[in-house]
Protein backbone atom coordinates (compact mmCIF):
# COMPACT_ATOMS: atom_id res chain seq x y z
CA UNK A 1 0.00 0.00 0.00
CA UNK A 2 1.51 3.55 -1.09
CA UNK A 3 2.45 5.78 1.75
CA UNK A 4 1.72 8.65 -0.25
CA UNK A 5 -1.71 10.78 0.45
CA UNK A 6 -4.06 10.71 -2.59
CA UNK A 7 -4.89 13.84 -4.20
CA UNK A 8 -8.61 15.18 -3.70
CA UNK A 9 -10.28 15.39 -7.24
CA UNK A 10 -11.29 18.43 -8.92
CA UNK A 11 -14.87 17.86 -8.67
CA UNK A 12 -14.92 17.17 -4.58
CA UNK A 13 -12.56 19.75 -4.15
CA UNK A 14 -15.21 22.25 -5.99
CA UNK A 15 -17.82 20.86 -3.98
CA UNK A 16 -16.29 21.87 -0.83
CA UNK A 17 -16.79 25.25 0.81
CA UNK A 18 -13.15 26.82 1.18
CA UNK A 19 -13.38 27.02 4.90
CA UNK A 20 -13.71 23.18 5.01
CA UNK A 21 -11.79 22.35 2.53
CA UNK A 22 -9.01 19.84 3.94
CA UNK A 23 -5.56 21.33 3.12
CA UNK A 24 -3.45 18.59 5.31
CA UNK A 25 -4.33 14.64 3.72
CA UNK A 26 -3.78 11.60 6.46
CA UNK A 27 -1.35 9.55 4.47
CA UNK A 28 -1.83 5.75 4.55
CA UNK A 29 1.34 4.50 6.29
CA UNK A 30 0.06 0.65 5.68
CA UNK A 31 -1.03 0.43 9.52
CA UNK A 32 -4.93 0.93 9.76
CA UNK A 33 -7.77 2.29 8.09
CA UNK A 34 -7.34 4.57 4.75
CA UNK A 35 -6.73 7.65 4.76
CA UNK A 36 -9.56 10.15 5.23
CA UNK A 37 -10.13 13.60 4.15
CA UNK A 38 -12.44 15.26 6.68
CA UNK A 39 -11.62 18.22 8.37
CA UNK A 40 -12.26 16.48 11.98
CA UNK A 41 -10.46 13.03 11.71
CA UNK A 42 -13.14 10.18 12.22
CA UNK A 43 -14.05 7.91 14.46
CA UNK A 44 -11.97 4.98 13.93
CA UNK A 45 -8.57 7.25 13.33
CA UNK A 46 -9.51 9.41 16.72
CA UNK A 47 -9.79 6.15 18.67
CA UNK A 48 -5.96 6.32 18.92
CA UNK A 49 -5.11 9.86 18.88
CA UNK A 50 -4.59 9.00 22.71
CA UNK A 51 -1.74 7.66 21.43
CA UNK A 52 -0.37 10.05 19.56
CA UNK A 53 -0.41 12.30 22.49
CA UNK A 54 1.48 9.92 24.90
CA UNK A 55 4.44 9.58 22.46
CA UNK A 56 4.93 13.40 22.40
CA UNK A 57 4.79 13.85 25.77
CA UNK A 58 7.06 11.09 26.29
CA UNK A 59 9.68 12.34 23.67
CA UNK A 60 9.00 16.12 24.71
CA UNK A 61 9.49 15.15 28.88
CA UNK A 62 13.01 13.31 27.47
CA UNK A 63 14.07 16.79 25.65
CA UNK A 64 13.63 18.67 28.54
CA UNK A 65 15.07 16.38 30.98
CA UNK A 66 18.65 17.25 28.66
CA UNK A 67 18.24 20.54 29.53
CA UNK A 68 18.24 21.06 32.67
CA UNK A 69 20.08 17.44 33.95
CA UNK A 70 23.24 18.02 32.25
CA UNK A 71 24.51 21.02 34.01
CA UNK A 72 23.87 18.85 37.30
CA UNK A 73 26.12 16.57 36.14
CA UNK A 74 29.55 19.20 34.67
CA UNK A 75 31.27 18.48 37.46
CA UNK A 76 31.48 14.92 37.26
CA UNK A 77 32.09 15.36 33.59
CA UNK A 78 35.52 17.53 34.34
CA UNK A 79 36.63 14.89 36.44
CA UNK A 80 36.17 12.02 34.70
CA UNK A 81 38.17 13.53 31.27
CA UNK A 82 40.27 15.96 32.93
CA UNK A 83 38.28 18.66 30.80
CA UNK A 84 38.91 22.95 31.07
CA UNK A 85 36.13 24.83 31.53
CA UNK A 86 35.89 26.19 27.91
CA UNK A 87 35.39 22.46 26.63
CA UNK A 88 32.75 21.77 29.10
CA UNK A 89 30.84 24.79 27.45
CA UNK A 90 31.01 23.27 24.56
CA UNK A 91 29.16 20.16 26.27
CA UNK A 92 25.82 22.46 26.55
CA UNK A 93 26.92 24.91 23.79
CA UNK A 94 26.49 22.35 20.86
CA UNK A 95 22.92 20.77 21.82
CA UNK A 96 21.42 24.51 22.68
CA UNK A 97 23.30 25.60 19.54
CA UNK A 98 22.21 22.86 17.06
CA UNK A 99 18.47 22.85 18.80
CA UNK A 100 17.73 26.72 18.06
CA UNK A 101 19.59 26.39 14.45
CA UNK A 102 16.78 23.08 13.26
CA UNK A 103 13.72 23.98 14.53
CA UNK A 104 12.22 26.07 11.64
CA UNK A 105 13.99 23.54 8.75
CA UNK A 106 12.75 20.33 10.59
CA UNK A 107 8.86 21.80 11.12
CA UNK A 108 8.63 22.87 7.52
CA UNK A 109 10.36 19.57 5.88
CA UNK A 110 8.31 17.77 8.30
CA UNK A 111 4.97 19.41 6.79
CA UNK A 112 6.49 18.76 3.08
CA UNK A 113 7.37 15.07 3.84
CA UNK A 114 5.31 13.57 6.30
CA UNK A 115 5.03 14.31 10.01
CA UNK A 116 5.24 10.74 11.35
CA UNK A 117 8.26 10.05 9.42
CA UNK A 118 10.36 13.03 10.16
CA UNK A 119 8.93 12.62 13.82
CA UNK A 120 10.06 9.23 13.79
CA UNK A 121 13.68 10.24 11.76
CA UNK A 122 14.00 12.50 14.96
CA UNK A 123 13.53 10.22 17.47
CA UNK A 124 15.91 7.60 16.13
CA UNK A 125 18.54 10.19 16.11
CA UNK A 126 17.80 11.47 19.46
CA UNK A 127 18.04 8.23 20.85
CA UNK A 128 21.49 6.97 19.15
CA UNK A 129 23.13 10.58 19.97
CA UNK A 130 22.05 9.39 23.57
CA UNK A 131 23.37 6.41 23.26
CA UNK A 132 26.97 8.09 21.90
CA UNK A 133 26.98 10.63 24.84
CA UNK A 134 26.94 7.57 27.28
CA UNK A 135 29.43 5.97 25.68
CA UNK A 136 31.49 8.76 25.20
CA UNK A 137 35.46 7.95 25.60
CA UNK A 138 36.33 12.43 25.88
CA UNK A 139 34.99 15.33 25.89
CA UNK A 140 35.03 16.45 22.38
CA UNK A 141 33.76 12.98 21.28
CA UNK A 142 30.90 14.10 24.10
CA UNK A 143 30.32 17.84 22.38
CA UNK A 144 30.18 16.15 18.89
CA UNK A 145 27.32 13.68 19.82
CA UNK A 146 25.62 16.68 21.62
CA UNK A 147 25.27 18.43 18.12
CA UNK A 148 23.93 15.78 16.92
CA UNK A 149 21.43 15.01 19.79
CA UNK A 150 20.16 18.82 19.48
CA UNK A 151 19.33 18.35 15.88
CA UNK A 152 17.21 15.35 16.50
CA UNK A 153 15.45 17.10 19.21
CA UNK A 154 15.17 20.21 17.25
CA UNK A 155 12.84 18.18 15.38
CA UNK A 156 11.00 16.22 17.81
CA UNK A 157 10.35 19.64 19.32
CA UNK A 158 9.40 20.89 15.98
CA UNK A 159 7.01 18.13 14.75
CA UNK A 160 5.37 17.39 18.04
CA UNK A 161 3.01 20.24 18.31
CA UNK A 162 1.63 19.94 14.90
CA UNK A 163 0.58 15.91 15.80
CA UNK A 164 -1.27 17.05 18.38
CA UNK A 165 -2.74 19.25 16.07
CA UNK A 166 -3.42 17.55 13.61
CA UNK A 167 -5.18 15.23 15.98
CA UNK A 168 -7.41 17.37 18.55
CA UNK A 169 -10.11 19.94 18.01
CA UNK A 170 -11.86 22.46 19.65
CA UNK A 171 -12.31 21.63 23.48
CA UNK A 172 -10.75 18.16 23.22
CA UNK A 173 -7.54 20.41 22.00
CA UNK A 174 -7.22 22.32 24.51
CA UNK A 175 -7.09 19.26 26.71
CA UNK A 176 -4.34 17.47 25.16
CA UNK A 177 -2.32 20.91 25.14
CA UNK A 178 -3.27 21.07 28.80
CA UNK A 179 -1.75 17.90 29.28
CA UNK A 180 1.31 18.83 26.82
CA UNK A 181 1.99 21.97 28.63
CA UNK A 182 1.83 20.21 32.36
CA UNK A 183 4.16 17.55 30.94
CA UNK A 184 6.54 20.56 30.20
CA UNK A 185 6.47 22.37 33.37
CA UNK A 186 7.28 18.64 35.23
CA UNK A 187 10.51 17.99 33.22
CA UNK A 188 11.22 21.64 33.74
CA UNK A 189 11.92 20.94 37.90
CA UNK A 190 12.22 17.07 37.74
CA UNK A 191 15.75 17.88 36.11
CA UNK A 192 17.92 18.71 38.44
CA UNK A 193 16.85 16.02 41.51
CA UNK A 194 16.62 13.17 38.73
CA UNK A 195 20.14 14.83 37.39
CA UNK A 196 22.00 14.50 40.88
CA UNK A 197 20.04 11.18 41.46
CA UNK A 198 21.66 9.99 38.23
CA UNK A 199 24.62 11.41 38.38
CA UNK A 200 25.28 10.01 42.24
CA UNK A 201 25.69 6.55 40.38
CA UNK A 202 27.36 7.32 37.41
CA UNK A 203 26.76 10.87 35.06
CA UNK A 204 26.68 8.37 31.86
CA UNK A 205 23.07 7.29 33.07
CA UNK A 206 21.66 11.23 32.46
CA UNK A 207 22.57 10.52 28.98
CA UNK A 208 21.57 6.47 28.57
CA UNK A 209 18.58 6.96 30.10
CA UNK A 210 16.99 7.86 26.99
CA UNK A 211 17.76 5.02 24.91
CA UNK A 212 14.98 3.09 26.66
CA UNK A 213 12.66 6.16 26.51
CA UNK A 214 13.29 6.88 23.43
CA UNK A 215 12.82 3.30 22.04
CA UNK A 216 8.73 3.22 23.67
CA UNK A 217 8.25 6.18 22.32
CA UNK A 218 9.35 4.97 18.87
CA UNK A 219 7.17 1.59 19.74
CA UNK A 220 4.81 4.02 19.72
CA UNK A 221 4.97 6.09 16.74
CA UNK A 222 5.89 2.70 14.55
CA UNK A 223 2.60 1.49 15.58
CA UNK A 224 0.05 3.41 16.54
CA UNK A 225 0.74 7.17 14.95
CA UNK A 226 -1.02 8.32 11.27
CA UNK A 227 0.72 9.96 8.93
CA UNK A 228 0.23 13.27 7.29
CA UNK A 229 1.44 15.65 5.29
CA UNK A 230 1.05 19.04 2.80
CA UNK A 231 -0.69 17.25 -0.41
CA UNK A 232 1.56 18.45 -3.47
CA UNK A 233 4.57 18.99 -1.44
CA UNK A 234 7.14 21.06 -3.19
CA UNK A 235 10.76 20.80 -3.39
CA UNK A 236 12.94 22.00 -0.16
CA UNK A 237 13.99 25.22 0.08
CA UNK A 238 17.89 24.26 0.34
CA UNK A 239 19.24 28.39 0.11
CA UNK A 240 16.38 29.49 2.70
CA UNK A 241 17.29 26.28 4.47
CA UNK A 242 21.23 27.32 4.60
CA UNK A 243 20.65 30.93 5.34
CA UNK A 244 18.64 30.94 7.99
CA UNK A 245 20.77 28.50 9.65
CA UNK A 246 23.93 30.04 8.99
CA UNK A 247 22.20 33.16 10.34
CA UNK A 248 20.33 31.32 13.93
CA UNK A 249 24.01 29.31 14.28
CA UNK A 250 25.65 32.96 14.65
CA UNK A 251 23.08 34.76 16.53
CA UNK A 252 22.57 31.90 18.88
CA UNK A 253 26.55 31.47 19.23
CA UNK A 254 27.12 35.01 20.14
CA UNK A 255 24.84 35.25 22.94
CA UNK A 256 26.38 31.86 24.42
CA UNK A 257 29.62 33.07 24.14
CA UNK A 258 29.15 37.04 24.55
CA UNK A 259 29.83 36.82 28.29
CA UNK A 260 33.35 35.16 28.19
CA UNK A 261 34.84 37.15 24.79
CA UNK A 262 33.94 40.10 25.64
CA UNK A 263 30.43 41.87 23.98
CA UNK A 264 32.45 44.52 22.29
CA UNK A 265 35.19 41.94 21.04
CA UNK A 266 35.72 41.55 17.33
CA UNK A 267 34.59 37.45 17.44
CA UNK A 268 31.43 38.79 18.71
CA UNK A 269 30.60 42.04 16.91
CA UNK A 270 31.38 40.01 13.58
CA UNK A 271 28.62 37.63 14.90
CA UNK A 272 26.33 39.72 15.53
CA UNK A 273 27.11 41.68 12.31
CA UNK A 274 27.16 38.20 9.94
CA UNK A 275 24.00 36.94 11.60
CA UNK A 276 22.39 40.48 10.60
CA UNK A 277 23.64 39.81 7.11
CA UNK A 278 22.39 36.33 6.87
CA UNK A 279 18.63 37.11 8.23
CA UNK A 280 18.72 39.97 5.46
CA UNK A 281 19.59 37.29 2.66
CA UNK A 282 17.43 34.91 4.30
CA UNK A 283 14.02 37.17 4.14
CA UNK A 284 15.14 38.00 0.20
CA UNK A 285 15.33 34.07 -0.56
CA UNK A 286 12.19 33.64 0.59
CA UNK A 287 10.36 36.31 -1.20
CA UNK A 288 11.88 35.11 -4.37
CA UNK A 289 11.30 31.29 -3.50
CA UNK A 290 7.58 31.61 -4.00
CA UNK A 291 5.88 28.38 -3.14
CA UNK A 292 9.02 26.70 -2.15
CA UNK A 293 9.59 29.13 0.80
CA UNK A 294 10.57 27.24 3.90
CA UNK A 295 8.91 30.79 5.79
CA UNK A 296 5.40 31.66 5.02
CA UNK A 297 6.32 35.48 4.76
CA UNK A 298 2.38 36.43 4.41
CA UNK A 299 2.28 34.89 7.99
CA UNK A 300 4.42 38.02 9.25
CA UNK A 301 1.33 39.99 8.48
CA UNK A 302 -0.36 38.58 10.78
CA UNK A 303 -0.67 40.20 14.21
CA UNK A 304 -1.24 37.30 16.29
CA UNK A 305 1.46 35.32 14.91
CA UNK A 306 3.55 38.33 15.99
CA UNK A 307 2.08 38.59 19.00
CA UNK A 308 2.92 34.95 19.80
CA UNK A 309 6.24 35.48 18.54
CA UNK A 310 6.76 38.38 20.98
CA UNK A 311 5.71 37.15 23.70
CA UNK A 312 7.17 33.32 23.77
CA UNK A 313 10.70 35.15 23.51
CA UNK A 314 10.09 37.46 26.01
CA UNK A 315 8.56 34.67 28.34
CA UNK A 316 11.45 31.89 27.76
CA UNK A 317 13.85 34.99 28.30
CA UNK A 318 13.05 36.04 31.56
CA UNK A 319 11.16 32.58 33.03
CA UNK A 320 13.96 30.07 31.91
CA UNK A 321 16.90 32.47 33.11
CA UNK A 322 15.36 32.75 36.31
CA UNK A 323 14.67 29.04 37.05
CA UNK A 324 18.28 28.46 36.21
CA UNK A 325 18.99 31.30 38.72
CA UNK A 326 16.73 29.77 41.45
CA UNK A 327 18.05 26.12 41.28
CA UNK A 328 22.05 27.74 42.22
CA UNK A 329 20.37 29.61 45.04
CA UNK A 330 19.14 26.71 46.38
CA UNK A 331 22.27 25.00 45.92
CA UNK A 332 25.16 27.23 46.61
CA UNK A 333 23.71 29.70 48.65
CA UNK A 334 21.21 27.29 50.77
CA UNK A 335 23.46 24.07 50.55
CA UNK A 336 20.51 22.01 48.82
CA UNK A 337 21.46 18.67 47.02
CA UNK A 338 20.75 18.77 43.77
CA UNK A 339 17.75 16.28 44.60
CA UNK A 340 16.74 18.30 47.75
CA UNK A 341 16.49 21.08 45.46
CA UNK A 342 14.42 19.91 42.83
CA UNK A 343 12.15 18.60 46.09
CA UNK A 344 11.34 22.38 46.94
CA UNK A 345 9.72 22.95 43.78
CA UNK A 346 7.20 20.80 44.05
CA UNK A 347 4.70 23.40 45.02
CA UNK A 348 5.55 24.96 41.35
CA UNK A 349 5.40 21.60 39.99
CA UNK A 350 1.76 20.91 41.56
CA UNK A 351 0.20 24.27 40.73
CA UNK A 352 1.19 24.00 36.73
CA UNK A 353 0.11 20.26 36.83
CA UNK A 354 -3.36 22.01 38.54
CA UNK A 355 -3.80 24.94 35.77
CA UNK A 356 -2.89 23.42 32.79
CA UNK A 357 -5.68 20.69 33.84
CA UNK A 358 -8.12 23.34 34.58
CA UNK A 359 -7.20 25.85 31.70
CA UNK A 360 -8.33 24.05 29.01
CA UNK A 361 -12.00 24.72 29.99
CA UNK A 362 -11.56 28.45 29.16
CA UNK A 363 -10.02 28.57 25.69
CA UNK A 364 -12.91 28.57 24.39
CA UNK A 365 -14.91 30.76 26.62
CA UNK A 366 -12.36 33.41 27.15
CA UNK A 367 -10.55 35.37 24.36
CA UNK A 368 -6.77 34.42 23.72
CA UNK A 369 -5.46 37.37 24.18
CA UNK A 370 -6.97 37.38 27.59
CA UNK A 371 -5.66 33.94 28.56
CA UNK A 372 -1.99 35.17 26.99
CA UNK A 373 -2.30 38.22 28.48
CA UNK A 374 -3.08 36.72 32.14
CA UNK A 375 -0.55 33.65 31.93
CA UNK A 376 2.22 36.87 31.14
CA UNK A 377 1.14 39.06 33.97
CA UNK A 378 1.26 36.09 36.68
CA UNK A 379 5.13 35.08 35.63
CA UNK A 380 5.54 38.95 35.83
CA UNK A 381 4.66 39.53 39.43
CA UNK A 382 5.68 35.96 40.12
CA UNK A 383 9.03 37.12 39.21
CA UNK A 384 8.41 40.70 41.21
CA UNK A 385 7.95 38.09 44.63
CA UNK A 386 11.43 37.18 44.25
CA UNK A 387 12.30 40.27 45.80
CA UNK A 388 10.63 38.56 49.15
CA UNK A 389 14.07 36.48 49.29
CA UNK A 390 16.58 38.27 51.69
CA UNK A 391 20.01 36.82 52.82
CA UNK A 392 18.72 35.25 55.74
CA UNK A 393 15.89 33.47 54.38
CA UNK A 394 14.84 30.13 54.28
CA UNK A 395 13.94 28.27 50.64
CA UNK A 396 10.17 29.17 51.80
CA UNK A 397 10.81 32.68 50.61
CA UNK A 398 10.70 31.23 47.67
CA UNK A 399 7.15 29.61 47.74
CA UNK A 400 5.13 32.92 46.97
CA UNK A 401 7.09 33.13 43.84
CA UNK A 402 6.66 29.94 42.86
CA UNK A 403 2.97 29.60 42.92
CA UNK A 404 2.37 32.83 41.13
CA UNK A 405 4.99 31.90 38.67
CA UNK A 406 3.19 28.02 38.21
CA UNK A 407 0.12 29.61 37.44
CA UNK A 408 1.83 31.34 34.50
CA UNK A 409 3.50 28.58 33.16
CA UNK A 410 0.44 26.71 33.64
CA UNK A 411 -1.54 28.82 31.70
CA UNK A 412 1.37 29.67 29.02
CA UNK A 413 2.83 26.44 27.58
CA UNK A 414 -0.36 24.37 26.75
CA UNK A 415 -1.48 27.85 25.36
CA UNK A 416 1.38 28.73 23.35
CA UNK A 417 1.55 25.64 21.74
CA UNK A 418 -1.98 25.37 20.49
CA UNK A 419 -1.75 29.18 19.31
CA UNK A 420 1.01 28.33 17.56
CA UNK A 421 -0.54 25.64 15.19
CA UNK A 422 -3.91 26.99 15.00
CA UNK A 423 -3.34 30.73 13.46
CA UNK A 424 -2.11 28.91 10.42
CA UNK A 425 -3.70 26.33 8.09
CA UNK A 426 -3.14 22.42 8.96
CA UNK A 427 -1.00 22.23 5.67
CA UNK A 428 1.57 24.73 7.82
CA UNK A 429 1.60 23.58 11.21
CA UNK A 430 5.06 21.94 11.33
CA UNK A 431 6.16 25.36 9.69
CA UNK A 432 4.32 27.14 12.65
CA UNK A 433 5.43 25.31 15.49
CA UNK A 434 8.61 25.35 14.43
CA UNK A 435 8.20 29.03 14.35
CA UNK A 436 7.35 28.94 18.13
CA UNK A 437 9.33 26.40 19.02
CA UNK A 438 12.52 28.37 17.32
CA UNK A 439 11.96 31.35 19.35
CA UNK A 440 11.66 29.77 22.50
CA UNK A 441 15.29 28.28 22.40
CA UNK A 442 16.44 31.65 21.20
CA UNK A 443 14.70 33.48 23.88
CA UNK A 444 16.12 30.64 26.45
CA UNK A 445 19.72 30.87 25.28
CA UNK A 446 19.84 34.67 24.99
CA UNK A 447 18.20 35.55 28.39
CA UNK A 448 20.50 32.95 30.37
CA UNK A 449 23.38 34.79 28.18
CA UNK A 450 22.47 38.41 28.83
CA UNK A 451 20.69 37.90 32.78
CA UNK A 452 23.78 35.74 33.22
CA UNK A 453 25.97 38.27 32.63
CA UNK A 454 24.19 40.84 34.40
CA UNK A 455 24.14 38.73 37.41
CA UNK A 456 27.87 37.89 37.29
CA UNK A 457 28.57 41.55 37.15
CA UNK A 458 26.34 42.95 40.17
CA UNK A 459 27.74 39.67 42.28
CA UNK A 460 30.99 40.35 41.30
CA UNK A 461 30.87 43.83 41.90
CA UNK A 462 28.69 43.56 45.09
CA UNK A 463 31.03 41.26 46.70
CA UNK A 464 34.41 43.20 45.60
CA UNK A 465 32.58 45.90 47.55
CA UNK A 466 32.13 44.31 50.65
CA UNK A 467 34.46 44.42 53.58
CA UNK A 468 35.27 40.83 53.51
CA UNK A 469 36.05 40.43 49.43
CA UNK A 470 37.80 44.10 49.27
CA UNK A 471 41.35 42.56 49.24
CA UNK A 472 40.23 39.97 47.33
CA UNK A 473 39.73 41.17 44.04
CA UNK A 474 37.56 40.87 41.38
CA UNK A 475 38.48 36.46 40.89
CA UNK A 476 37.04 36.32 44.00
CA UNK A 477 33.89 38.16 43.05
CA UNK A 478 33.44 35.73 40.13
CA UNK A 479 33.92 33.09 42.14
CA UNK A 480 31.43 33.73 44.47
CA UNK A 481 29.09 34.73 41.02
CA UNK A 482 29.75 31.04 39.95
CA UNK A 483 27.93 30.36 43.07
CA UNK A 484 31.44 28.85 44.75
CA UNK A 485 31.20 31.15 47.61
CA UNK A 486 31.03 28.65 50.21
CA UNK A 487 34.14 26.68 48.80
CA UNK A 488 35.98 29.41 48.40
CA UNK A 489 35.65 30.76 52.02
CA UNK A 490 36.47 27.39 53.26
CA UNK A 491 39.64 27.49 51.31
CA UNK A 492 42.82 28.93 53.40
CA UNK A 493 40.91 30.76 55.66
CA UNK A 494 40.53 30.73 59.13
CA UNK A 495 36.38 30.36 61.22
CA UNK A 496 36.27 33.70 61.72
CA UNK A 497 37.83 34.95 58.13
CA UNK A 498 36.01 32.63 56.23
CA UNK A 499 32.62 33.52 58.15
CA UNK A 500 32.88 36.50 57.41
CA UNK A 501 33.75 35.92 53.35
CA UNK A 502 30.66 33.28 53.38
CA UNK A 503 28.43 36.43 54.88
CA UNK A 504 29.51 38.69 52.05
CA UNK A 505 29.35 36.27 49.15
CA UNK A 506 25.53 34.98 50.46
CA UNK A 507 24.16 39.54 50.62
CA UNK A 508 26.28 39.53 47.18
CA UNK A 509 24.61 36.65 45.53
CA UNK A 510 20.74 37.42 46.83
CA UNK A 511 21.11 41.16 45.76
CA UNK A 512 22.33 39.49 42.85
CA UNK A 513 19.33 37.57 42.81
CA UNK A 514 17.07 39.84 43.47
CA UNK A 515 18.30 42.57 40.68
CA UNK A 516 18.05 40.43 38.26
CA UNK A 517 14.65 39.23 38.96
CA UNK A 518 13.79 42.92 38.66
CA UNK A 519 14.99 43.09 35.36
CA UNK A 520 12.89 39.75 34.77
CA UNK A 521 9.95 41.18 35.64
CA UNK A 522 10.19 43.72 33.67
CA UNK A 523 10.89 41.85 30.45
CA UNK A 524 8.35 39.58 31.14
CA UNK A 525 5.90 42.41 31.63
CA UNK A 526 6.53 43.82 28.50
CA UNK A 527 5.48 40.35 27.08
CA UNK A 528 2.36 40.91 29.05
CA UNK A 529 1.13 43.92 26.97
CA UNK A 530 2.78 42.06 23.85
CA UNK A 531 0.03 39.62 24.84
CA UNK A 532 -2.98 41.74 25.32
CA UNK A 533 -2.56 44.02 22.40
CA UNK A 534 -1.42 41.72 19.38
CA UNK A 535 -3.07 38.74 19.95
CA UNK A 536 -6.39 38.33 18.23
CA UNK A 537 -9.43 35.79 18.17
CA UNK A 538 -9.91 36.67 14.91
CA UNK A 539 -6.82 35.04 13.63
CA UNK A 540 -7.48 31.78 15.69
CA UNK A 541 -9.13 28.90 15.04
CA UNK A 542 -9.12 26.32 17.37
CA UNK A 543 -11.08 23.34 15.09
CA UNK A 544 -7.51 23.64 13.23
CA UNK A 545 -8.49 25.82 10.30
CA UNK A 546 -6.40 29.71 9.84
CA UNK A 547 -8.36 32.17 9.49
Amino acid sequence: MSNESPTPSVASDALTPPRHRQRTAPADDGSGPAPHHHPYPPAELRSGRGWTLAAVCVATFMLLLDLTVVSVALPDIRRSFDASFSSLQWVLDAYALALAVFLLTAGSIADRHGRKKVFTVGLVVFSVASLACGLAPGVGFLSGARAVQGIGGAVLFAVGPSLIGQEYRGLERAKAFGIFGAVIGLAIVVGPPLGGLLTAADWRYIFLINVPIGIAALAIVLMRLRESRELNARPLDRAGLATSCLALALLVLAFLRGEDEGWSSAPIIGMFVGSAVLFFAFFLVERRSGDRAMLDLPLLRNTTFNGLSVTTLLYAASMMSMLFLEVSYLQNVLAFSPWQAGLRFLPMTLTIFVVAAVSSGFVEKLPPNVLMGTAMAAVTAGLALLTLVNPQSDWTALLPSMIVTGVGMGLFNPLRASLSVSVVEPSKAGMASGMSEMFYQVGTSVGIAAFGAFFQSHVSRAFTASDAGRALGKSAGDAVAAGNGTQFAAAGHNAAAGSHILAAAQTAFVDGLREVAIAAAVTAGVGTVAAFALIRKKHVDVDGRAR
